[in-house]
């Protein structure tokens, strides 16, 4: 995909669509990842909806919601069933883990963690040697390229409170060799079918429940979510930061220490914040937003807005028009924000009823202030 990726800045745009329709066609769970990549996260607006219009048209003849697809997309890298992989030198054996961002970790015959994987010596079985370096290697390359889409969508998945049954979660969260490594550093929620939170609890290393007082924990009837700080009980909170502290587990994005905003009262009932009118942030910020569930908005090739959509209307980002394709601008550039709108997704003529902020429940609030706060830090 690195070539599909270049091609457009390339005068090669053509070729690009051609790769994502070769892409779409192998349709493996790999190739069917690395296409939804592309539809999440390129530079090139036109090429960006030609993968989206491809991967969604995948999961409608699936059956499936994207984020259903998402799930059974994620690769397994060849791990076994614990999550890990054995690199065999004959004599000497190592084991293949991974921390809060999916970086590959070695530990040694003992656990010790070491820095990376020791060079074969003459001890060692030469062939076996040769295959598992060249096997980590490629691990190293596979995961580096699906890593940050993992746990974004983890992330997407918490903001917009989506749930799995108690199966899916068990298939797709704790069971899965990959994505189980990001699954034991969060902390998960069980939910009524109103949606209401009725218990927390994490997922241990063996693969059981644990409640705020670390004792095993049985799931109790209800779909399973990834809690946002600003429903979980602050004694919760604080008793599962505590354990993840001792169990010395990082998390793969902010959710316990996860800043949380209110809008002020006089910018409930206005369909535009302003609160950051003026203010500079680079412009590769602005564009990264698309980690964050931002699409752009273009208009012969330069882009004007940013824009998210929620179950309550579509976010709007306005800042000054810059260019990314044609250099006009680097990503370091610094431009000033405009303002935030909240529009109906089918007001394309401006005639519907003006929406406000009011209709935003506290979460999505807070997450929208988050990701602009986010243009500054």
């Amino acid at each position: 995909t690195p070539l599909i990726r270049a091609w457009p800045g390339e005068s090669q745009h053509k070729r690009a669509v051609y790769g994502l329709d070769v892409l779409a066609s192998i349709g493996s769970d790999i190739a069917l990842m690395l296409l939804n990549g592309i539809a999440q996260k390129i530079k090139f607006a036109a090429l960006q909806e030609h993968a989206s219009d491809k991967i969604n048209m995948v999961a409608k003849n699936r059956g499936l919601t994207m984020a259903e697809l998402e799930d059974r997309l994620a690769p397994d890298l060849g791990l076994d069933i614990n999550g890990s992989l054995t690199l065999d030198f004959g004599p000497r054996q190592f084991t293949v883990g991974f921390d809060e961002t999916l970086k590959p970790m070695v530990r040694d015959a003992n656990g010790k963690v070491l820095k990376d994987l020791p060079k074969p010596n003459q001890s060692d079985d030469k062939t076996l040697a040769t295959d598992a370096v060249n096997l980590f290697k490629q691990l190293k390359k596979d995961v580096r390229a699906i890593a940050s889409q993992q746990i974004d969508r983890l992330e997407q998945a918490m903001c917009q409170r989506r749930r799995w049954t108690t199966e899916q979660f068990r298939l797709f969260m704790v069971e899965h060799p990959l994505v189980r490594h990001l699954t034991r550093r969060l902390l998960w929620g069980v939910y009524t079918e109103e949606n209401t939170l009725i218990a927390c609890f994490r997922v241990a290393e063996d693969s059981t429940y644990s409640d705020m007082q670390d004792e095993l924990f049985t799931l109790p009837a209800g779909n399973i979510g990834i809690p946002h700080m600003l429903e979980i009980p602050p004694e919760s909170a604080a008793a599962f930061r505590q354990i993840y502290a001792d169990y010395e587990l990082l998390p793969p994005f902010q959710q316990l220490d996860r800043g949380s905003y209110r809008l002020a009262d006089n910018e409930q009932n206005t369909h535009e914040l302003t609160r950051w009118s003026g203010r500079l942030c680079q412009a590769g910020r602005i564009v990264g937003l698309v980690r964050r569930g931002w699409q752009r908005l273009e208009e012969s090739g330069s882009v004007y807005a940013m824009r998210k959509s929620t179950p309550y209307g579509d976010l709007e980002l306005e800042t000054e028009h810059f260019s990314l394709i044609y250099g006009e601008t680097g990503y370091g550039d610094l431009l000033p924000v405009e303002s935030v709108k909240i529009t109906s997704p089918d007001d394309r003529y401006g005639k519907q009823p003006l929406l406000t902020f009011s209709m935003l429940d506290d979460i999505t609030a807070s997450e929208l202030i988050n990701d602009i706060e986010s243009l500054f830090d």
